[in-house]
């Protein structure tokens, strides 16, 4: 299989020249004939509870990922030649209200997934996923959920407001858009309000495996757990880059020392291949809080890649 739409060739046309958009793919309107992924932007930071900043986060991720390269050698995969892939801009959002940006990501969404394309959507704070999973939902039913993070997010409510970046699962739950039954949660680690708060996902039906946990599997023993847990039903693929140790990604809202290796997050990823996920989302990356060398920014493409990587793999076994 060839793919209809390629970045430009880095030998020909250097790196740096052009528009910032993801990988240097076409920055194409959606829905659209021939188009397998869409990377989506979701500038949207004001449900944050601590440090603001991943508004400009597609921004960054889109600059830094003029790097990547279109083979994935790990996978041995093609990425842009087994998929058609664009870059299809950003949704419109309403800064300061999290429930009118969550309607508006929901109806931007719907029709790319009815025309068959799985969202890739760059972040943003987690509250986006609320929007991203009611337009998984109107087109796949109930989705289950992979999550990496450093926090379940299934809080109630933070200053009396329900809809945060550390409320969406719950919302979801509630809302009857995820299942589960057929999710899996990832990462989690540092101080919390109190026990209640290690307890309250796994009540809602989520399993739940903490960062110590996460870190002590070998990547085909996570794969297994998660494969176990999804079966083979719609899957929603969600990665908070504060999973990351914050030496590693110091550019985030909420940062949690002891966290995962790059290399430790990637394997954990790869061991996923052939899992055909319907959405993914990288969220949380806070350029204003990123190092000279955007080493966040970097990271955020790279998760966004190997989730491209993941979905050509399952495109090429299918």
């Amino acid at each position: 299989m060839t793919a209809q739409f390629m970045p430009p060739d880095a030998s020909i046309a250097p790196r740096y020249t052009g528009p910032r958009t993801f990988a240097r793919l076409p920055h194409l309107g959606l829905p659209l004939d021939g188009v397998d992924a869409g990377v989506i932007g979701i500038p949207f930071d004001t449900a944050t509870s601590y440090r603001s900043g991943t508004r400009f986060g597609p921004e960054a991720i889109r600059a830094v990922s003029a790097t990547l390269r279109p083979y994935h050698p790990a996978l041995d995969v093609g990425v842009f030649e087994q998929l058609g892939v664009v870059d299809g801009g950003d949704v419109e959002i309403t800064p300061g209200n999290a429930q009118r940006t969550a309607e508006q990501i929901d109806a931007s969404l719907q029709p790319l997934l009815r025309a068959g394309i799985v969202p890739l959507v760059l972040g943003g704070d987690h509250s986006i996923v609320l929007g991203e999973l009611r337009a998984q939902a109107a087109v796949h039913g109930p989705v289950g959920l992979v999550l990496l993070d450093a926090h379940a997010d299934t809080w109630d409510q933070y200053y009396g407001e329900r809809y945060f970046h550390g409320t969406p699962f719950l919302r979801a739950v509630e809302e009857g858009l995820l299942d589960p039954g057929r999710s899996l949660l990832a990462g989690m680690r540092g101080p919390l309000y109190g026990r209640s708060d290690v307890e309250q996902p796994a009540g809602l039906g989520f399993e739940v495996i903490r960062g110590e946990e996460l870190r002590a599997l070998s990547p085909e023993e996570y794969g297994a757990r998660v494969r176990e847990r999804v079966g083979d039903g719609p899957t929603f693929f969600s990665f908070d880059i504060d999973v990351l140790d914050p030496s590693f990604a110091p550019g985030t809202g909420t940062p949690e020392v002891d966290g995962l290796y790059p290399r430790e997050a990637f394997a954990f990823m790869r061991a996923l291949a052939g899992i055909e996920f319907t959405g993914f989302d990288v969220v949380e990356v806070s350029p204003p809080y990123d190092n000279a060398g955007q080493v966040t920014a970097l990271h955020g493409a790279a998760v966004a890649f190997e989730m491209l990587a993941l979905l050509a793999v399952a495109r090429r076994e299918g």
